[in-house]
């Protein structure tokens, strides 16, 4: 290898390019999310995942909660990052 292409590929490394955060964000986000509706459960005393045969106000409130999360983890999955 010459010079020049030690130089051209030890600068196109170094530049910071933009990128989609993809699966990986998402996944983390996706986590927690997740984590937050356990917490949001237990704080209520209940367990999260359980089948209830009707569920109480507070479980519903802590289901749009996580949906809105999960909305914005969407976001996440898609916004640029360095």
């Amino acid at each position: 290898m010459n010079f020049k292409s030690i130089a051209l590929l030890l600068t196109a490394a170094a530049v910071p390019r933009a990128v989609i955060a993809g699966p990986l964000a998402y996944a983390i986000c996706q986590t927690g999310c997740n984590g937050l509706a356990v917490a949001c459960y237990a704080g209520a005393g209940f367990t999260f995942g359980v089948a209830l045969p009707a569920a109480p106000p507070v479980l519903i409130a802590c289901n749009v909660a996580l949906g809105g999360c999960m909305t914005a983890c969407a976001a996440v999955a898609l916004a640029p990052t360095l």
